[in-house]
């Protein structure tokens, strides 16, 4: 591509803008799909347009917010990238929530209007909020976006967001409950938008499928390097294993992100081998632990490389392993990334040496600016260094091996202590996994009194082969050191997962204490 389209030799740029560049270079080359719909670049940067001065119509100004829950359309992508050209914030909120959560992320981003879609209207009819709404879909949930959209042709007035202005929050409750409104910088995006091309292939002889909804940063993280390269984007609304597989064969797709849980399904597809995917130049992954087993799965059957991020959506330090380079490593989660600075301590907050277990910490031209609203806990996620440097903390626990390589042993807050020991859930969990009547696996720590905390383990049964829970017990705790040794086995149909595929540890502990009140109660 030629330099008038990649500007990624500057320091800072704006999504926005390269969204326009592609549109002057090649307008009919599609730049969004879904399954109504295709926008080509020409046709996706006049709707940013148009977007942008409807917003400034209706008085949201720079660094004002918007919200947008919805299942993810052109329109919503459309949206996202218009209300950047305006300089204006956008809070893409999860439309799974409850009325209650949702009502309290609008009333946290200060959103100025809430664009919806037929798919949230009911859980959203309890917000309570006041923003005025406008339905993507022309549904009765609000004013038909053809409507609210300023007429074809009208320019919105120019504006250059700076370095530090916010591009979006993102609000992550992960496996810890109230969500917190994570605010990410333009110089955030664009330092991630910049590494895209060489390193990853993307441009426009690219197309990504997407499954992951849009109001992750797990999706923004490919989503916005595809366009931002001028690359092409199709956009599924849910994840289904052989949809996706058609449409991945259908497309020619060459790059995807999918989180361990989508890749678990998609690999155990009876008709997998079937599907041309010889397309594929990377995968990647994040947002949840991807076993060594499951990823030597993919680099067996699924052509093209593949690549694992390790990182948080607060930034700060990251890694990358390059599965397909480095196959004698895939129980790591690789490298510190270019430009990342990762360091380890311990609980008093100093570094701890090479090849010593330490809460993980970093720093990166990607850091947030801070928890929307919530400086005290803002403060709380940061380590300064002994120089001043900010750090983000992790709140996960690892270990870097003599070539640099960062294996994860737990979050921080799942760690067990029993009787005085520290045990980290992964280890068992790759245990129990060992057996082949395991389809699943999640091991928590509950209070005990002869211990303080023991563990015990939530699994997921294979359709064949799989012992009584008694039996899987006893098979575990022979293989394992006394400290080890499980409390309990219990079996389920499924683990709790958020949206992205997190195991819901905490739904788990919650589970088992209700389990032991109703037990305590009937005795």
């Amino acid at each position: 591509m030629d330099a008038i389209a990649t500007p990624f030799d500057e320091e800072f740029g704006l999504v926005a803008d390269q969204v326009r560049r592609h549109a002057a270079r090649d307008p009919a080359h599609p730049a969004l799909v879904d399954a109504t719909r295709t926008l080509s670049y020409g046709e996706l940067d006049a709707l940013m347009g148009r977007i942008a001065a409807s917003l400034q119509r209706d008085g949201v100004q720079p660094r004002e917010s918007i919200a947008i829950c919805a299942a993810a359309s052109v329109y919503y992508a459309a949206v996202f990238l218009g209300a950047l050209r305006a300089g204006v914030v956008v809070a893409p909120l999860a439309p799974g929530e409850t009325a209650k959560s949702l009502a309290g992320m609008l009333a946290d981003s200060g959103a100025k209007l809430l664009f919806v879609d037929a798919s949230t209207a009911a859980s959203l009819a309890d917000a309570g909020d006041t923003a005025p709404r406008i339905a993507l879909d022309g549904c009765a949930a609000g004013l038909a976006f053809a409507s609210w959209l300023a007429p074809e042709g009208t320019p919105p007035a120019p504006v250059s967001p700076g370095p530090d202005w916010a591009f979006n929050i993102i609000y992550s409750s992960g496996t810890t409950g109230t969500p917190k409104g994570i605010v990410q910088p333009h110089a955030m995006r664009w330092a991630q938008v910049r590494r895209g091309g060489g390193a990853y292939g993307y441009g426009p002889d690219g197309t990504t499928l997407l499954a992951t909804p849009l109001y992750s940063n797990t999706t923004l993280v490919v989503f916005l390097p595809t366009l931002a390269w001028g690359g092409t984007v199709v956009l599924l609304p849910k994840f289904n294993a052989l949809e996706y597989l058609r449409q991945a064969e259908r497309h020619r797709v060459t790059h995807t992100m999918l989180v361990p849980v989508q890749y678990q399904r998609l690999m155990a597809v009876p008709e997998f081998g079937r599907f041309d995917l010889s397309s594929f130049r990377m995968k990647f992954c994040t947002s949840a632990p991807f076993a060594a087993a499951l990823k030597a799965d993919v680099l067996a059957r699924w052509p093209g490389g593949l690549t694992e991020y390790y990182g948080m959506t607060e930034g700060g330090g990251s890694c990358a392993l390059l599965a397909h380079e480095h196959p004698d490593k895939l129980h790591t989660v690789g490298q510190p990334m270019e430009g990342h600075d990762i360091r380890l301590i311990d609980d008093e907050g100093r570094e701890v040496a090479r090849g010593e277990t330490g809460e993980i910490v970093g720093r990166s031209g990607s850091m947030m600016l801070g928890y929307h609203g919530q400086p005290a806990k803002t403060r709380d996620a940061e380590w300064t260094n002994p120089a001043g440097l900010r750090y983000i903390r992790t709140g996960d626990v690892g270990r870097f091996d003599e070539d640099g390589f960062l294996t994860l042993m737990d979050r921080k807050k799942d760690m067990v202590i029993s009787g005085g020991f520290n045990i980290y859930p992964s280890d068992l969990e790759s245990v129990l996994r060992e057996h082949a009547g395991v389809a699943d696996v999640a091991v928590v720590g509950v209070p005990s009194e002869q211990w303080g905390e023991t563990p015990i383990a939530f699994v997921v049964p294979a359709r064949s082969g799989t012992p009584a829970e008694a039996e899987l017990l006893a098979w575990f705790n022979q293989r394992v050191g006394k400290t080890q040794r499980l409390a309990a086995v219990h079996y389920l149909d499924e683990l709790p997962r958020s949206a992205i595929g997190k195991i819901l540890k905490r739904e788990l502990r919650d589970r088992h204490a209700a389990a032991a009140a109703k037990l305590s109660g009937a005795g």
